[in-house]
């Protein structure tokens, strides 16, 4: 059985390259330089005391330094830990803290740290590990005449410490081992049908799931072109994603919903401004997930991109998790945006997926997701029996097969909750429909209010198209009520200057959309709403604030 060890000595025989578009400058770099790079720079981390089976942790801005370590730790044989950005904490004590906290908890033995960033670890202790600085580290391998031992590792041994985005607790280490990421990659590369002839395009976080193991790996290891920006030069400029894709060509590319929101005012923007139309034709994946998908976003999407030529069956949302590597269910390439109409009524009030029509009274609309990709399958249970339901009965998803995590490093207690008798308990509730995966929220984020189950995404959706707030940047949760009962509260940031008319018409719109009032409606402050380091908003943490009096009001 294959390894990464052994898929990354294989790209020695590839073609491809990897272009890196980085603060405006372009580094055009074949797969075999990067690989004989990385294998001089593993030489150099072996001397400094790597093992088989360490834990190497990597914290800087994408770059090709920070790629070329990555491989390199996997052909000293250690365990990669890739470590979040600074791109949304509250503070620069925050980020210190949860940083030094991630690097403890996994066992690191060696920190490789960007040297713009090491002023921002704070004072060591006798408990942290000793800090390589990355540029140095690239010098001594440019200059090295040792030879690495290229590891003998095992398909079962650990390959990555994926940590989880946090959005529903606290990150914890998924444990993924090399041949758990041969298989979803596999996986995907099966379903999605790539080949020699793909470029990708990724401009996602390298400590995520989708930007590492998703895009930038299945590229390294498959010798595939990748053209790779940094989330700092997509933020920076959103319309520049679609540009690269015309540019170079791209065939695959993904990114959260929100993403494609800011893709698709720049289309709109260059398409008013009467510029050349980009050439979108040869996107063939355009991948929506990470995070709700709103089916009117993919149908902007769709709309805006016309112009330029992108296939409307390219754009479409899949499902997937740290957990399962990535790829968890995917459609058939080409299908674009599918869902499917319920009854919102009997959703909420008996969890049952009833078919409706789109312009029936209270009809919801939600995502069909494709079925599990090759090597997984799925089921759906009643979260408090265990008892296997039909379709259309909305309960937990659980997965089982190739793909699935060894559980959370050093969390006894949580991978027994997350793995039960050979299933991954997903925390997610859905239902199947023909074999697909339709998910309709998360169940710790249910609301029970009037013994209806409401959906937090719902409210946050209906709330954010209000004019007035920042879209994207809207949290509902429950708390406790009068006479025991849970009351919703909503919590949006704002860019207005009138706070009394916006509560007004967000309390308005949320009794409309869901037949409920909320109990209160907090403004605050634009970027100031909790969100993980991947962009998940963190609605336990907003709750905590919320309860705690430590929001920050809009002025």
């Amino acid at each position: 059985m294959d390894t990464l060890v052994s898929r990354l000595q294989r790209d020695s025989n590839y073609p491809g390259s990897v272009t890196f578009l980085v603060g405006g400058g372009k580094d055009i770099v074949p797969w075999t330089q990067l690989h004989a790079e990385a294998l001089e720079l593993a030489a150099v981390l072996q001397d400094r005391g790597v093992h088989p089976g360490a834990h190497v942790a990597v914290l800087g801005p994408t770059s090709r330094a920070i790629v070329t370590a990555i491989q390199a730790t996997w052909l000293a044989g250690a365990v990669l830990v890739v470590l979040p950005l600074p791109m949304r904490l509250g503070s620069l004590e925050e980020f210190t803290t949860q940083t030094r906290d991630r690097v403890r908890n996994a066992d690191v033995e060696l920190l490789i740290v960007d040297a713009d960033l090491a002023p921002f670890l704070g004072e060591a202790t006798d408990a942290d590990p000793p800090v390589a600085l990355l540029q140095d580290l690239v010098a001594e391998a440019a200059v090295t005449t040792a030879v690495p031992v290229v590891a003998d590792v095992s398909p079962d041994d650990l390959a990555l410490l994926q940590f989880t985005s946090g959005s529903t607790s606290e990150p914890k280490g998924v444990m993924l081992p090399h041949k758990t990421i041969c298989a979803n990659h596999d996986a995907m590369i099966e379903v999605v049908g790539i080949s020699s002839a793909d470029v990708i395009v990724s401009w996602l976080p390298l400590y995520h799931d989708m930007g590492l193991i998703g895009l930038m790996l299945v590229s390294m290891t498959a010798g595939l072109d990748l053209v790779l920006a940094s989330p700092q030069d997509f933020l920076g400029e959103p319309g520049r994603w679609m540009e690269w894709i015309s540019e170079y060509g791209g065939t695959v590319t993904a990114g959260p919903n929100f993403s494609w929101v800011l893709a698709t005012r720049g289309l709109r923007t260059r398409t008013s401004r009467g510029l050349a139309p980009l050439d979108l034709s040869t996107l063939r994946i355009a991948l929506n997930g990470a995070e709700p998908v709103d089916p009117a976003t993919v149908r902007a999407l769709v709309a805006a991109g016309q112009p330029h030529g992108l296939a409307p069956g390219a754009v479409f949302p899949a499902f997937g998790m740290a957990e399962v590597a990535i790829g968890g269910t995917f459609p058939t390439p080409g299908s674009g945006l599918r869902t499917d109409w319920v009854d919102a009524r009997v959703l909420e009030g008996e969890r049952y997926a009833a078919p409706s029509t789109p312009e029936a009274e209270g009809a919801r609309e939600l995502v069909r997701l494709g079925p599990p990709v090759p090597g997984l399958e799925m089921r759906i249970v009643d979260p408090e029996s265990g008892k296997a339901l039909d379709e259309r009965e909305v309960g937990e998803l659980q997965l089982r097969g190739t793909s699935v995590t060894s559980g959370y490093y050093r969390a006894p207690e949580a991978t027994a909750e997350l793995l039960r008798d050979g299933w991954l308990c997903t925390g997610d509730l859905a239902y199947a429909i023909d074999g697909e995966l339709v998910i309709c929220g998360r169940l710790k984020d249910v609301i029970i209010v009037g013994g209806r189950n409401v959906f937090p995404q719902d409210v946050e959706r209906v709330v954010g198209d209000v004019d007035g707030v920042r879209a994207g940047n809207v949290i509902a949760f429950g708390v406790a009520g009068r006479h025991g009962k849970e009351a919703l509260v909503v919590v949006a940031e704002s860019r207005t200057d009138d706070a009394d008319a916006l509560r007004s018409e967000v309390s308005a719109r949320v009794r409309e959309a869901i037949g409920l009032p909320a109990r209160e409606v907090v403004l605050v402050a634009p970027g100031t709403l909790p969100k993980t380091s991947s962009g998940k908003l963190q609605r336990a943490l907003c709750k905590a604030r919320y309860l705690g009096s430590e929001l920050n009001p809009a002025n």
